[in-house]
């Protein structure tokens, strides 16, 4: 399950990460209470706006940021977008603490965190493919999962007691200094050890990566599950917070709600951790669970009964997205292996600005419990269209000796290579000489010496074989007709040593 802790610069860049996303996770619970009870009265709407600005800039940006991150150095490219990120959350912190803080530059920050997050979220994830070998990178982005959902454990429940014990501005401030753990991280990173990174034939295009995805079906029915998901379902700031003020808690309870999602989350991050590669039934699987508990969390009563179905819920979820994550990196090719993840990221974090005004609208006008059912009802279309797919791919087979099993294919592509057809004839194949001319420094040969050997070589090879003779039938007596013995000839006396030899 650990096997990628043996390299130490997966070690070093874990903990970062770790330190790093607790801080994010805090300032994202900050930033979602702040909009929903300092600067509006509770306006969900609002909120679903500044999940579109921080949400949009991947999508509109998707293919610079992937080609920067299959261009330049990822390790330099992350140093620099986790110290704007640092900076830019201490900028927040400040100016809440100074009561200077409006919705609309609220809108600002949020564009800008989005564009700085466009060029970090591609770089990052096909940054721990350079961590580890081939063999255990499926195995190191399920670990990543597991750092990033146990800051989202962490982060939200401290966020909560800091908001109310000292108030909201603090929490950018302490996400601001947690960004150095991760900038440490990175400058004590071995850059030797990295494993090299695969170049693209010829020069590298922006439009490559939609190319290469426009002809993977597979990839595509992922993409446009994650898009669902994404964009409907994975609201989880609008349904918890609006859930914890109809249930009469306050931020300590919104904060431990998403805990609770988080415990889940970890939970399938850790079993993703142990399978020896990425599934796309395993992705179907976590939709369907997905539905389900969504589903079954609208229509619950209490506080704690709605707590419960959120572990099922984030279960599916970190189950579905980090075997989406691990599929899509580990069957690309490496040399577009930015750009793809590019794409992932956009359609994933780009899906929210077109699913989260809808979801947030429709809290606002019908309540949480509706809008928790349209992130199932996303559930269902996506487990539809990737059943469907997975079905008419002719990869489900009925099992060999039992009756009522069904067996799936892998889903890896197979790249073929079709050989260029060469004329080819069995005259040419009898009539050219092929000459292999030997090494003149190994034989000590000169070039002209070379040259006649191999032309005599070739009139060997050209000239046409002779029949074999034919035995000499004896010869007879006219008279008697009875063949006669011809004399044997005396075997020839070898010559003597130093005697010259007759001519």
């Amino acid at each position: 399950m650990f096997r990628s802790f043996s390299v130490y610069n997966y070690r070093v860049w874990f903990i970062g990460a770790l330190v790093s996303n607790i801080g994010q996770w805090m300032q994202a619970t900050a930033l979602s209470w702040v909009v929903l009870t300092v600067l509006t009265d509770n306006d969900a709407g609002a909120m679903g706006i500044t999940m579109a600005l921080q949400f949009g800039p991947p999508l509109l940006l998707v293919g610079v940021t992937g080609w920067v991150a299959d261009r330049y150095d990822r390790r330099h490219l992350l140093m620099l977008t986790q110290a704007a990120l640092m900076l830019l959350g201490a900028t927040i912190g400040v100016l809440i603490l100074l009561g200077a803080m409006s919705l609309p530059l609220m809108y600002g920050f949020a564009v800008v965190l989005g564009v700085i997050a466009a060029f970090d979220n591609p770089a990052r994830q096909a940054f721990v493919s350079d961590l580890v070998a081939r063999e255990n990178a499926s195995n190191a982005i399920a670990l990543n999962a597991a750092s990033f959902n146990s800051a989202r454990m962490i982060g939200p429940a401290v966020a909560g007691v800091v908001i109310v014990a000292v108030g909201t501005g603090w929490v950018f401030v302490f996400n601001a200094l947690t960004f150095v753990g991760m900038i440490a991280a990175l400058a004590i990173i071995r850059p030797a050890e990295l494993v090299p990174r695969a170049k693209a034939q010829g020069a590298a295009r922006l439009a490559d990566g939609f190319r290469y995805v426009a002809r993977r079906s597979d990839l595509i029915v992922t993409f446009v599950i994650v898009f669902l998901i994404g964009a409907f379902g994975m609201n989880f700031p609008i349904y918890a917070s609006t859930m914890a003020i109809e249930f009469g808690r306050e931020a300590d309870g919104f904060g431990f709600l998403s805990s609770i999602l988080a415990v889940g989350s970890l939970t399938g991050a850790l079993l993703a951790a142990r399978r020896d590669r990425a599934r796309f039934r395993v992705i179907l699987f976590g939709v369907g669970l997905f539905a389900v508990s969504a589903a079954a969390g609208a229509y619950m009563p209490a506080y704690w009964a709605y707590a419960i179905t959120l572990m099922f819920l984030g279960f599916a979820m970190v189950t579905m997205l980090t075997t989406a994550n691990g599929y899509v990196q580990t069957t690309t090719e490496p040399a577009l292996r930015g750009r793809v993840l590019a794409l992932y990221m956009a359609v994933l974090m780009g899906g929210m600005p077109f699913g989260a005004p809808i979801v947030g609208a429709v809290v606002e006008t019908f309540g949480p419990r509706v809008g928790i059912l349209v992130g199932a009802g996303a559930g269902v279309v996506a487990f539809a269209i990737g059943a469907t797919w997975l079905l008419s791919s002719g990869r489900v087979h009925r099992h060999e000796r039992r009756r009522f099993r069904l067996t799936i294919d892998e889903t890896l592509p197979v790249t073929v290579v079709r050989a260029t057809p060469e004329e080819f004839s069995d005259q040419i194949a009898q009539t050219t000489p092929i000459p292999v001319a030997p090494d003149s420094r190994r034989t000590g040969r000169s070039g002209a010496a070379e040259q006649d050997a191999a032309d005599r070589a070739a009139r060997r090879a050209t000239t046409p074989l002779r029949e074999p003779r034919r035995a000499t039938p004896p010869s007879r007596d006219p008279r008697s007709g009875r063949p006669v013995k011809r004399p044997e000839q005396p075997p020839r006396r070898p010559a003597r040593p130093g005697s010259p030899r007759p001519e």
